[in-house]
């Protein structure tokens, strides 16, 4: 199956369960806190499902990290390729009802994500991107075809950047972070629609000096990396996927990193 074949694929897969999601995101759904602390709903276990079950029909060979499988403690085998997969990343934002809440589905080779699909049903857009096709955005507009454009990040404004962090987990690393740069606007925003916002334009930096794990990232990731720009640890090496045998919980735990746009964080920082 080509690049551009398997995108699509993953976008269907995407747009089906955005839309199970948003069928329960109008009723009165309720909620439940996982042992990490974290909220879990009907939507996320109902869209791990249908991802689950048409990733095995799509790709079968290609062993699939999912949040609430793995949570739930059923971790498959890792190849040098396998899926990453968060059904609904931004539960907090959807118990919130704000809209800011995305499927995430990425393809990760040697560490490396390649391609990934992230749709914010609520918003009725869709991101896509590939190492070979780059970047894309799209308009969902009921059952007709998506309506996609090329995007790509935008040079650094003279003027300064814009830089978004998270609405639920700002931090004052986080904030200590960009105050070393001259910042226009501070825009919150949930789940990874951040990357999206880098990706497209919208914004130039994102810091996340606080925890995450593998599949909050990885979709967005390649997105952004897709649209030329990337996402890097505090030390400024790429960001890896595949972190497994810790001796601790932080298996598919993610460092603190940097996503950023048309500009390099760490050597802006350091002229400043």
């Amino acid at each position: 199956m080509t690049e551009d074949a398997l995108i699509d694929a993953l976008a269907g897969i995407a747009l089906d369960a955005g839309a199970l999601i948003m069928d329960i995101y109008r009723t009165d759904f309720d909620a439940r806190v996982k042992s990490d602390n974290s909220p879990v709903t009907e939507a996320d276990e109902k869209a791990e499902a249908l991802i689950l079950e048409r990733l095995a029909s799509l790709q079968p060979d290609i062993p699939v990290i999912a949040e609430e499988s793995v949570a739930a403690g059923r971790i498959p085998e890792l190849k040098d390729r396998f899926f990453l997969v968060d059904p609904l990343d931004g539960t907090k934002e959807f118990l919130n009802r704000n809209g800011d809440f995305t499927v995430n589905i990425a393809l990760v080779e040697n560490g490396v994500p390649v391609l990934g699909v992230v749709y914010a049903p609520a918003r009725n857009l869709i991101f896509t991107g590939g190492r070979e096709s780059g970047a894309r955005i799209g308009r969902v507009e009921g059952d007709g075809p998506v309506a996609y454009a090329p995007t790509a990040v935008r040079p650094a404004p003279q003027e300064g950047i814009v830089a978004v962090a998270s609405r639920s987990h700002m931090t004052d690393e986080t904030r200590e972070f960009v105050d070393r740069f001259t910042v226009t606007d501070l825009v919150s925003a949930g789940s990874s629609l951040k990357f999206c916002r880098v990706a497209s334009g919208e914004a130039d930096l994102y810091p996340r000096l606080g925890r995450t794990m593998e599949w909050d990232t990885a979709a967005g990731d390649a997105v952004l990396r897709a649209a030329g720009g990337k996402v890097t640890t505090v030390d400024g090496t790429l960001l890896t996927y595949g972190k497994r045998n810790q001796a601790d919980d932080s298996d598919f735990a993610n460092p603190w990193f940097v996503a950023a746009g048309g500009f390099d964080p760490f050597k802006e920082a350091e002229s400043a």
